[in-house]
């Protein structure tokens, strides 16, 4: 009997309700991380390698919908239900701000100084948070058409980039005059953007179609129609030959960037796929569910003959592997009481 080769991932457990957002850091002398929204309140950090987790920071009351990190994943943000936007502390998980909104924030961004904070929702109003000043008023930027979905800063913080829940099309605006220089047209809304690590590109997933714009330019370079309505897409950082995307159907699906050919397709979420990232070195990418999990998927796979058993649980024991290396860095990181018992659970399991 032929047996199919599939790839098996790391399963990350922790959150208790969906994952709506996952954002990499670049890579930092002590390696990269991976910071994870969810509605069930409490954004988490983990190694971005090895899926370890750190911890959670503690303190919003209602869903997240975004998170981030800073150029040296020494801060993170997150925006939420709760009519907030916080910054963090990486190293000690300690809240460093709180940035009160009139509605629920979806989206959050650092600039590539690492020196604003930049946000959108439901308020339908671009705000820029100045860190270094976190109790002044923020800068508004325009007046949106519509409930924010997602914003990204690009050309070295002058521009900025926003798509809307209800409306297609992604609006690029000047940070210094407040207006917009370019809308990039989708025929759907666009439910994710990403801004290459080079700057080249954007991509887009909206409805049932990927995207790749000169960021530079604004053309449309390539578009791909999907096997399904897709939420995310992500381009791989350092060839820029394969991306990936996942929406409603449950999978990770794989394309060549040229041709867009699917050249994989992996399985193992049991609900749609909210959010797909690359890893900052492209080595491995990152998903995240509406059945509360993470999961990491190496590039390159080595070969595994399929066995139903192995994408669930039995993949937690890798987790562990370099939690002591991680935890000297994030000494004092403020974990919750059930995070822990979780982790004891999933080394006992391993």
């Amino acid at each position: 009997m032929d047996k199919r080769k599939v790839a098996v991932p790391l399963v990350c457990h922790g959150h208790s309700r969906p994952v709506v957002d996952l954002f990499y850091s670049p890579i930092t002398p002590d390696g990269f991380f991976l910071v994870s929204a969810s509605k069930d309140s409490s954004p988490m950090l983990r190694n971005g390698e090895t899926g370890d987790w750190i911890g959670t920071f503690e303190g919003h009351k209602g869903a997240v919908w975004s998170c981030c990190l800073d150029a040296n994943a020494l801060f993170s943000a997150s925006g939420s239900a709760d009519f907030t936007a916080k910054l963090w502390d990486a190293l000690t998980g300690d809240e460093k701000h709180s940035f009160e909104h009139k509605h629920i924030v979806r989206a959050c961004a650092f600039s590539e100084d690492t020196h604003l904070l930049l946000t959108g929702g439901f308020e339908k109003i671009l705000r820029i948070f100045d860190l270094n000043r976190p109790d002044a008023p923020p800068r508004e930027v325009g007046n949106s058409s519509g409930s924010i979905r997602t914003v990204a800063w690009l050309h070295s913080d002058q521009t900025i980039l926003s798509s809307c829940t209800d409306s297609g099309g992604v609006r690029l605006w000047d940070a210094r005059s407040g207006k917009i220089v370019q809308t990039l047209e989708t025929k759907s809304p666009v439910t994710s953007a990403e801004v290459s690590r080079d700057g080249r590109y954007i991509t887009t997933a909206d409805g049932s179609s990927v995207k790749f714009w000169d960021a530079n330019h604004f053309g449309l370079v390539k578009g791909y129609n999907m096997p399904c309505n897709t939420e995310s897409a992500s381009l791989e950082p350092k060839l820029g030959n394969i991306f990936i995307a996942g929406g409603e159907d449950m999978w990770v699906h794989v394309f060549d960037f040229h041709t867009g050919e699917q050249i994989g397709c992996n399985k193992g979420h049991h609900g749609p796929v909210h959010c797909v990232r690359f890893s900052p070195g492209g080595e491995s990418y990152a998903s995240g569910s509406e059945d509360g999990t993470i999961r990491i998927w190496q590039t390159n796979p080595p070969n595994h003959e399929e066995n139903h058993s192995g994408t669930g649980n039995a993949q937690t024991g890798k987790l562990k592997a370099s939690t002591d290396e991680v935890t000297r860095k994030i000494e004092g990181f403020h974990i919750n009481k059930e995070g822990k018992a979780e982790e004891k659970q999933k080394i006992a399991n391993a």
